[in-house]
């Protein structure tokens, strides 16, 4: 057995079709899913590995063709190089593609928001060749060794779609005021939510007439079609630029950057889905008195404007305690609470009933995601009264502690599953895995 690279072993292009492009036809279409596609036309007739490197939840996936076929540009179409130098039985090297597809998607994987493999690290990426009589004969082994690995890795897939299931469905329940029903009936003497926005109304009135905030653009008034559901007795519903400041970055120039002894700045990069990534550029620190109107500091809520969600959710972070004062770049937005906790504002923005309701707004117009003021000031709000809003924040904070923990299992049971594998693979590199029980 030798190490050789990718590009040693197979020649690989791109596919051709775009994977919403395709027409019903007699032909297989091979794309990023598990499941195949049909076509009226097709690119190769010929046996070939076909591995998925532009779809982040099917990285790493790999097809074994044999026929007529054509495949998505999300794909890379692998083919023995040089039949007499490498001779490649691909039934086997399916096996052995998908036994290394964690470490080869961590290996080779590119980006941040959006992943993809790179095509000069795969050609790179560094995998065992045995001659072509030990490949025949080692095939049925490493089958049994991919076919379990994959049944792994379904496993705790589907426990990870089930935890993130779960925080959704706390967060749901939590701005619905479900999860203090019992806190309610306890506390049915709390000031109400209207009367709390009505406070509200009225400081924030007096704080624009001393001028230490600039007046607001009026937001529309809530219709009843609007209302999405009912809320418990105390509750009312408001648009969220009613009970919070909004204020969009500034857009500092390029060579006022540095990378030390500065006020930190928060770029479009650094806002991440649920915390602030931390980041090396800095502005000379006069700037955070001649920026003042500019400056985040903790318990603020950080949200990207450009691409502001991912697969994972909404780009929106709290900045948390201790979080030292830093200045806003543009594309960077900032939301303050105005006698409302921040991290209920943060619980809202977190849920599926926001980002849902973002990509109905853009996806479904084919446009490029990008919040405008009105997109963050105009969203339906849910309110409780201030104690509740201290209720559901506590409730929600140990719910989470838990589904932490679950996490952390099923992280633990991920790297044993790796651990596991890689040992199986490595006896059977070193020749021994005739010996091997699975």
């Amino acid at each position: 057995m030798e190490l050789k690279k990718i590009k040693d072993i197979f020649s690989f292009e791109k596919g051709s079709l775009q994977s919403t492009k395709s027409v019903e036809g007699q032909y297989d279409f091979i794309t990023a899913s598990s499941n195949w596609k049909t076509h009226n036309s097709f690119d190769y007739d010929c046996e070939a590995l076909i591995v998925a490197v532009a779809a982040s939840g099917s990285l790493g996936r790999v097809h074994y063709a044999n026929g007529k076929f054509i495949s998505s540009d999300l794909c890379f179409i692998l083919k023995p190089k040089d039949s007499k130098k490498f001779p490649v039985n691909l039934e086997f090297f399916y096996s052995i593609f998908k036994s290394l597809k964690e470490d080869l998607v961590k290996s080779t994987a590119t980006g941040t928001a959006k992943k993809s493999i790179n095509k000069t690290n795969f050609g790179n990426y560094v995998i065992p060749y045995y001659n072509i009589e030990e490949q025949n004969r080692l095939k049925p082994v490493f089958e049994k060794v991919a076919d379990n690995s994959e049944k792994i890795n379904f496993e705790l897939s589907n426990q990870k779609q089930l935890l993130s299931k779960l925080k959704q469905s706390i967060l749901k329940e939590a701005i619905a005021g479900k999860l203090t029903a019992d806190w309610r009936k306890q506390n049915s003497n709390t000031e109400s939510a209207s009367e709390l926005l009505g406070r509200i109304k009225t400081e924030k009135n007096q704080l624009i007439k001393e001028k230490q905030i600039k007046k607001e653009k009026t937001l529309p008034p809530i219709t009843e079609n609007e209302l999405p559901y009912e809320l418990p007795k105390g509750w009312t519903w408001c648009r969220l630029g009613d009970v919070s400041l909004y204020l969009n970055g500034k857009g500092f120039d390029s060579s006022d950057f540095q990378k030390s002894n500065g006020v930190k700045c928060i770029k479009i990069t650094n806002a991440g889905v649920g915390e602030i990534v931390e980041t090396d550029d800095t502005l000379p620190n006069e700037f955070k008195e001649i920026y003042s109107d500019y400056l985040v500091y903790e318990n603020d809520i950080v949200i990207a404007l450009t691409r502001p969600y991912i697969k994972d959710g909404l780009k929106v972070s709290l900045c948390p305690k201790g979080y030292n004062e830093s200045l806003l770049n543009q594309r960077v937005a900032v939301i303050k609470g105005f006698s409302v906790k921040n991290e209920y504002i943060y619980k809202f923005l977190r849920s599926d009933f926001v980002l849902n309701g973002y990509k109905e707004e853009f996806d479904s117009k084919g446009q490029q995601p990008n919040l405008k003021t009105d997109h963050i000031t105009n969203l339906l709000f849910p309110l409780p009264p201030f104690e509740e809003q201290k209720a559901i924040v506590e409730k929600v904070e140990t719910l989470m502690l838990k589904c932490q923990a679950l996490e952390e299992e099923i992280k633990t049971s991920e790297a044993n599953a790796q651990m596991l594998m890689q040992a199986v693979l490595k006896e059977a590199f070193e020749g021994k895995k005739e010996e091997v029980v699975i």
